[in-house]
């Protein structure tokens, strides 16, 4: 997302996320949302942006879990708001498909797959988020019970490459690839971590990822 067309008052949402500011952000954003009918979508992309300044401050250990924490707290708080608003304004309320999403073993990350989660969410599709550091097992078992369309595997760290890598593998060694597209995201993603885990596509934001549902279940864009 470009800064370059950003208002005074869209910098400072960012900048006060971004920070922790948890008293000045949210009363803003609800502001911008409930009062002045700014785009909730615009609101969401601001508050990607500001997450990723949050994920960067955290791999410079400049932030820890609770920072990761409360920014995660802060975007639900927002998304609340933000998620009436949308569906109002025709987000779609049919079901296209299925997708169970997880952050995958060793890793605490959500914010990112939080996102992704309210993004299918309110473009049509059944989601069931099993939250963080989830061992493989717990995903073969949830995949037994959802019958998900689609798998969504999320992971911030570097060492969740391997974690993505081993839990696909075993849902080779379940028997249950060939029932579900799988699709990896977070972090440093790109095609050679795709091609390494296994997955099916990988997608670097959550637009990207309801672009990958829509075209497995063949929903017109």
């Amino acid at each position: 997302m470009s800064t370059d067309n950003w208002t005074d008052e869209e910098r400072q949402l960012v900048h006060w996320l971004a920070d922790m500011n948890e008293d000045d952000a949210l009363p803003l954003a609800r502001s911008m949302l409930l009062e002045r009918g700014i785009d909730p979508m615009r609101v969401l992309d601001l508050c990607r942006a500001a997450m990723d300044i949050v994920g960067k401050r955290f791999e410079e250990g400049e932030y820890f879990l609770p920072e990761l924490v409360l920014a995660g707290e802060m975007l639900d708080t927002i998304g609340a708001v933000a998620k009436p608003l949308i569906k109002a304004g025709g987000g779609a309320a049919a079901t296209h498909g299925r997708v169970l999403i997880g952050t995958v073993h060793g890793d605490l990350h959500d914010i990112g797959k939080n996102i992704v989660s309210f993004m299918l969410d309110i473009n049509g599709f059944e989601v069931k988020d099993i939250g963080i550091d989830v061992p493989v097992q717990k995903f073969i078992d949830e995949i037994k019970a959802f019958k998900p369309d689609v798998v969504g595997l999320s992971g911030f760290l570097t060492l969740a490459f391997d974690s993505m890598k081993e839990t696909i593998a075993a849902f080779d060694g379940a028997g249950l690839r060939k029932d579900f597209k799988v699709m990896v995201g977070g972090g440093q993603i790109d095609e050679t971590v795709r091609a390494y885990t296994g997955a099916d596509a990988f997608g670097v934001n959550a637009v990207e990822a309801v672009g990958l549902c829509r075209g497995w279940m063949g929903v017109a864009a």
